[in-house]
């Protein structure tokens, strides 16, 4: 975790610093476990894909170009030739978030930067 993402961000949902205020965004909650993502775009009310946390780092690897596509067993990640990016979980179908390519960039910013990376000393209880 970055120091720009306090222990309480880490208990809500929370999305990269490098997204524009005003940009609907990939948002991230770490919550025991699990760790849930949704799109801003939904104002809450669309899908959340959960993912165990222990399968987190995986994703992010895959994220971040590290990890083979397709490489990492929690979420799918689909490239769309306009860089914009849909998300699935792989486990089951609880449907799929849509981003833009500004979206996924300012998301792949904050992975980059360890916005995203688990809390240390593991998940915070909510």
């Amino acid at each position: 975790m970055n120091n720009t993402q306090s222990a309480s961000s880490a208990r809500g949902w929370f999305k990269s610093s490098f997204s524009n205020p005003s940009q609907e965004c990939v948002e991230v909650r770490f919550d025991g476990d699990v760790v849930h993502v949704r799109d801003t775009k939904d104002h809450g009310t669309g899908p959340v894909l959960s993912v165990p946390a222990g399968y987190w780092a995986d994703f992010l690897e895959e994220v971040m170009g590290r990890a083979p596509a397709g490489s990492n067993t929690a979420i799918e990640i689909v490239v769309h030739a306009d860089g914009g990016v849909d998300l699935r979980t792989h486990h089951h179908a609880a449907g799929r978030l849509s981003y833009t390519a500004g979206e996924w960039s300012a998301f792949v910013a904050g992975v980059r930067g360890s916005e995203f990376d688990l809390p240390v000393g593991g998940l915070l209880a909510v």
